[in-house]
């Protein structure tokens, strides 16, 4: 930690800055006082959040009746200390249950790691927040090892560049940072995720006012249950983004999200997108690949969608069943959506499903409509390969 330290210590700014901050609450409190016979809120747990009853907004996961929003309590909008905000960060997240664990968090804002959850927060002002200025990547965590840390590390400093962003320290110290991040959270089997933004200042377009790029990083532990059964997808109609963006793993990913829950609408679990020539692309944060009648494992180039380092990496593994005589060949190239409907298997890829097998696209059932055997065996080869694979692919974390 002595070394995460001293990597960080440029950000003692914090501390200069924070009687600015206690300024502004007293102004807040003098501006607040003005509508407080008019201003309302609707109590949300324990944090009283501004929140018009008129304009109650409900989705697919959270309703509530009538007779729940009449009897909810209206009051006026607390000041709080910023001790009273933390514990009431504390209480909210202790109301809810997630399949997901927060279990360590970096913030080169705060200059360290935490482990409570309830101070795993973003600054309102990081233009990744207000901006979408920010790339991300993902590294995997399996026995206390960080699969693919060095490929995804590559990938994510690529989209940094790509995206206009001077990360705040060196390559060497940066993946110093994450392996600490990840010895603190005490993790066996879980996941890395990390981001880069422009930085804090303000609340401009241009992040011209952004002192410093942030580097952020947590460690997750998901609860749910492995499962690799077959899957349905159904075709996107959300637009897919430009090659200069889907090469990029930037944190604009509405239309991935848009795209994922027009696939839940349907009951399904991904949708395809196909490029400007019609041609099948990717999923919403996977990679697609198919298993033809002619026995080669085919996959979607990389030039206007996003380099999967899973899928490269199955790409390597997969020569070894071209070895063994399950396949004849692979290829990465155009491939068309009647060929990928017409293939023997289709599946995804990808650092969260890692190989997953589709058994229905749209009305067209793939292959016999089971899971298919170049797929579960392109599955256990991407497991044992996190369990015991090569040096360049997995890196130790020290507990």
């Amino acid at each position: 930690m002595a070394s995460v330290r001293t990597l960080i210590s440029g950000t003692s700014f914090l501390a200069q800055n924070w009687s600015d901050h206690s300024q502004n609450s007293l102004i807040f409190s003098q501006n607040l006082s003005f509508s407080r016979h008019e201003f309302r809120c609707l109590q949300f747990g324990i944090v009283k959040l501004p929140f018009s009853r008129s304009n109650a907004v409900k989705n697919s996961s959270q309703t509530q009746s009538s007779t729940e929003i009449e009897s909810t309590r209206i009051s006026d909008v607390p000041l709080l200390s910023s001790t009273e905000v933390i514990e009431r960060l504390r209480t909210s997240r202790e109301t809810y249950k997630s399949k997901q664990q927060y279990l360590a968090m970096f913030s080169s804002v705060f200059g360290g790691i935490t482990t409570d959850p309830a101070i795993m927060v973003i600054p309102l002002d990081d233009h990744m927040v207000h901006r979408g200025h920010g790339v991300f990547d993902t590294a995997a965590i399996m026995d206390g090892y960080l699969y693919e840390l060095d490929q995804h590390l590559d990938r994510f400093l690529r989209s940094a560049t790509m995206a206009k962003i001077k990360p705040p320290f060196d390559r060497e110290s940066t993946r110093k940072i994450l392996i600490q991040t990840v010895s603190a959270s005490r993790c066996i089997k879980g996941s890395l995720r990390y981001w880069l933004s422009a930085g804090t200042g303000d609340f401009q377009l241009s992040p011209s006012g952004c002192h410093r790029s942030a580097l952020y990083a947590i460690v997750i532990q998901d609860q749910s249950p492995s499962d690799h059964i077959g899957i349905k997808v159904v075709t996107s109609s959300v637009p897919i983004k430009p090659p200069q963006f889907a090469v990029m793993k930037s944190v604009n990913y509405l239309p991935n999200v848009l795209s994922k829950m027009e696939a839940e609408e349907s009951d399904a679990y991904a949708a395809i997108w196909l490029d400007e020539d019609g041609f099948i692309a990717e999923g919403p944060n996977m990679n697609v690949a198919f298993v033809t009648k002619e026995k080669e494992l085919v996959m979607p180039s990389f030039d206007k969608i996003l380099s999967g380092c899973t899928a490269k990496r199955v790409l390597v593994l997969a020569e070894g069943l071209v070895r063994d005589g399950k396949l004849q060949g692979i290829k990465v190239r155009d491939v068309t959506v009647e060929e990928g409907k017409e293939a023997d298997e289709m599946m995804l890829i990808g650092s969260g499903v890692l190989v997953c097998p589709v058994v229905q696209w749209d009305d067209k059932v793939i292959g016999n409509g089971k899971e298919g055997p170049v797929t579960l065996a392109l599955l256990n080869l991407i497991l044992e390969d996190m369990k015991s694979g090569p040096t360049t692919v997995r890196v130790p974390v020290p507990y």
